[in-house]
């Protein structure tokens, strides 16, 4: 199982971070020690003084295929849920200065918590779905699946010319803006279409 994760998918949050839009999507990885299950507790690790937030939606891969057609690439994914892709900011702010990999910043241990996963077909259409996250009763994140820059069929095509893609691989599809630091005591509750996903504190 591996973790693919799409950078910069919202034109509004590349911006508040003074980035290009991206013509094509950004990729980067996490390992499958970054998984956070069950709301466990996100532990707010010593090497970083500003780890920020950044809800995602998460598509679950059902069967293996590479070389995917964009026309086709719906068949590969049943299931959906919510992530966070926690980035340590400090730590890729120095590292995109010196152009070096983002990994350190974004896939170390717990980095990724996801929620369950629930039927695609639960949803009218997977274009018109809200995600929010409130951080201790605020929300501090909101945004909508039809802002994508890539849709879900152009991220799966994409990534599957480089990367086979197999069952039970988690591609997070990026985040909206208003990412933000977290700190110690902070309590993170992540929802779709108002629906309780994650729900979870920083330790």
């Amino acid at each position: 199982m591996k973790i693919i994760a799409i950078g910069r998918n919202y034109a509004e949050h590349a911006k508040e971070l003074n980035n290009p839009v991206p013509t094509a999507p950004v990729i980067f990885m996490k390992p499958e020690t970054a998984l956070l299950k069950d709301n466990k507790p996100f532990y707010h690790p010593e090497f970083s003084e500003d780890v920020h937030h950044e809800i995602e939606l998460v598509l679950k891969i059902s069967k293996e295929g590479k070389h995917i057609s964009e026309k086709f690439a719906s068949g590969y994914y049943e299931e959906i849920g919510l992530g966070i892709d926690f980035t340590a900011r400090d730590i890729q702010s120095r590292h995109k200065e010196k152009g070096l990999p983002w990994e350190l910043a974004k896939a170390f241990d717990g980095s990724a918590p996801i929620s369950n996963f629930v039927p695609k077909l639960k949803f009218e259409s997977v274009y018109e779905l809200d995600l929010r996250l409130d951080i201790n009763g605020e929300t501090r994140q909101q945004g909508n699946t039809r802002d994508l820059l890539f849709s879900f069929e152009r991220i799966i095509a994409f990534v599957s010319q480089y990367i086979t893609l197999k069952k039970g691989d988690l591609i997070f599809t990026g985040t909206p803006a208003g990412v933000s630091k977290v700190k110690i005591g902070d309590r993170l509750e992540g929802y779709l279409q108002d629906e309780k996903m994650l729900d979870f504190y920083v330790k």
